[in-house]
């Protein structure tokens, strides 16, 4: 460790943009404030945090009404790197959060009030930025297993999506679509609506029913070979549920585009 501070910043108080030979950790313990790395600007809050890495060019700077106070530290290392990417914390990706407790400002403190030590002094740091790090390492994993589960739901998303254009002319039902995926229905089916809106079982009707208007819009089939086309072994039924979607029967659809 080569450097720590904390500090209650001015309105509008800003650094950089510059660069750095060694790795800055700031973690907010009030206001607000911008940080800008990579081409990127990330506003920050409390209990939030970010990384400066060496070599990069960075901007940060205090928000007008509300400005942060902040903490830091600076340090370096061959081992360094290897800690941070353990913890995710990347260029490409230099925002914390950490606000499940004050752990992490309880450390901070103790790094900053090191200074009344003497012979123990840089042991004591050393050891204190290693617990700090194993917070964010800690934090970090828990993030990372978040956005997994977020990336499967989005994939069973998607697989849901496909089956529907893949299969929709098919005599298909949202069990189905779950026993092919491979989820329970009830899982499949919140997951769904909570993503796209709509249920799984309203999705498939407006997917139908939306080739149907393009079946009649762009081909002289009867009606009764549409309703086919998009899963409809019954016309009446289609109709019905054709009517419901769109306002007009499929012949009042048809009839309204000659008229256009």
């Amino acid at each position: 460790m080569n450097q720590y501070g904390a500090r209650q910043c001015l309105p509008g108080h800003f650094h950089g943009p510059d660069v750095r030979d060694y790795y800055l950790l700031y973690y907010v313990l009030d206001g607000e404030g911008v940080f800008e790395s990579g081409g990127h600007s990330y506003r920050l809050r409390r209990g939030q945090g970010f990384l400066i890495c060496p070599g990069e060019i960075t901007y940060y700077k205090a928000d007008s009404a509300k400005p942060w106070h902040y903490c830091w530290l600076g340090f370096h290392g061959a081992q360094a790197e290897s800690f941070l990417n353990q913890a995710k914390l990347t260029p490409a990706s230099p925002i914390f959060t950490y606000d499940r407790d004050d752990l992490l400002y309880r450390y901070m403190e103790q790094i900053i009030h090191s200074k009344d030590l003497s012979r123990s002094r840089d042991l004591r740091l050393t050891g204190l930025l290693y617990m700090l790090l194993s917070l964010l390492v800690e934090t970090g994993s828990a993030r990372l297993a978040a956005d997994k589960k977020e990336n499967r739901k989005e994939q069973y998303v998607k697989q849901v999506i496909d089956f529907i254009e893949l299969n929709y002319a098919s005599k298909i039902s949202v069990s189905r679509i779950a026993y092919v995926i491979g989820l329970d229905r009830s899982y499949l089916c919140s997951i769904f609506k909570a993503s796209i809106r709509f249920s799984i079982q309203d999705y498939l009707i407006l997917y139908r029913i939306n080739k149907a208007c393009e079946l009649i819009e762009h081909s002289e089939l009867s009606i009764g070979d549409i309703s086919r086309s998009v899963g409809y072994n019954d016309p009446l039924l289609f109709s019905k549920i054709f009517k419901k979607t769109k306002g007009l029967s499929p012949r009042q659809f048809r009839g309204s585009l000659v008229k256009n």
